[in-house]
């Protein structure tokens, strides 16, 4: 690692902790119950970074970015530029880079391929089923077992997008990993608002599960491996809760529910990468699907969420929370 790299890694670093979004033990954190807001003390350490970000990343290829905000831009990160919340970097006005680019991200580059040939497979059996899942009954990790915390921002979140999705919401104990298995292989699209799982839950070696409602013998957990035995048929996926995105960094790219959604055949993933405000994040999932039904164009739709959503949360943490891999 150069200079450089060094000197990137320490700035997201110095980020990620000024906002409070490091990861830690999941079990201790009171999800339901984030600030909406950027302390004012640590505003002054985070727009800086944000711009020294923009500075050293995109300046540089500022001239060769579409002038058309509607025009997509992929990301294919490395190493620690994984962490990059590259929506919310900021230009010498303060104008983060959202504001002016349609923003996409994959995990590598062989990635792109895989899920070209997934999106024409899924729009071939055009299936018509949604599933929204919001706040099961949480299973129990570590040793000793404890509980991970409730998430009831996250049922009310699932609740109205169900709504938006004609579809039933399942929340509490209907939501158990065996049922919501079998019903995501039938679903086109499928937004899970609960906790996500890396380095807490490995299986054949690797990294990450989602929580659902534990029922008869097994835990509640549905492991990376798992997901990859679904043979999923969706076109989008929603993993609405706090670092979904984060996983194992390997020569290839980053190895975590993401890479296993898209090795089961989802074309397009929406993760976060932080440890997201509650609040906020129901207001940009809802206003994703709005503006989804409105603009089938996965990427534009959230960009628009995005700028909706600043009006009211203008902070980095929802902003930065999300990005998707199409």
């Amino acid at each position: 690692m150069n200079e450089q790299d060094t000197a990137i890694s320490e700035i997201i670093r110095g980020t990620r902790d000024a906002l409070g979004m490091s990861a830690g033990d999941i079990t201790n954190q009171q999800a339901a119950n984030r600030p909406n807001s950027t302390p004012a003390r640590s505003r002054s350490t985070i727009y800086p970074k944000l711009q020294q970000i923009y500075q050293i990343l995109i300046q540089p290829i500022a001239t060769l970015l579409p002038a058309a905000p509607n025009a997509p831009i992929i990301f294919i990160p490395h190493q620690s530029l994984f962490l990059v919340f590259f929506a919310t970097l900021q230009d010498e006005t303060g104008q983060y880079l959202i504001e002016k680019q349609t923003i996409l991200t994959a995990p590598a580059i062989q990635i792109l391929q895989l899920t070209r040939q997934s999106r024409q497979k899924n729009r071939q059996l055009a299936l018509s089923n949604n599933l929204v899942v919001g706040n099961p009954i949480m299973p129990k990790i570590g040793n000793p077992p404890q509980q991970l915390p409730p998430l009831p921002g996250s049922e009310q979140e699932a609740i109205t997008i169900a709504q938006l999705l004609n579809t039933q919401a399942i929340t509490g104990s209907q939501a158990t990993k065996a049922s919501i298995a079998q019903l995501m292989v039938k679903a086109r699209i499928i937004h899970l608002a609960t906790h996500g799982l890396l380095n807490e839950v490995k299986t054949r070696g690797l990294p990450g599960a989602i929580a659902l409602a534990p029922s008869g013998n097994d835990d509640g957990l549905l492991t990376y491996s798992e997901i990859l035995d679904l043979k999923l048929n969706a076109e989008l996926v929603v993993l609405s809760a706090c670092n979904t995105g984060r996983g194992t960094l390997t020569g290839d790219g980053v190895v975590g529910l993401s890479r296993a959604l898209i090795s089961a055949g989802v074309p397009s993933i929406l993760v976060s990468l932080w440890l997201v405000p509650d609040v906020a994040t129901a207001e940009l999932m809802v206003e994703f699907y709005r503006q989804l039904q409105q603009n089938p164009n996965k990427a534009q739709a959230l960009r628009q969420a995005m700028l909706m959503t600043m009006k009211m949360h203008p902070d980095p943490p929802v902003l930065g929370g999300v990005y998707a891999d199409w």
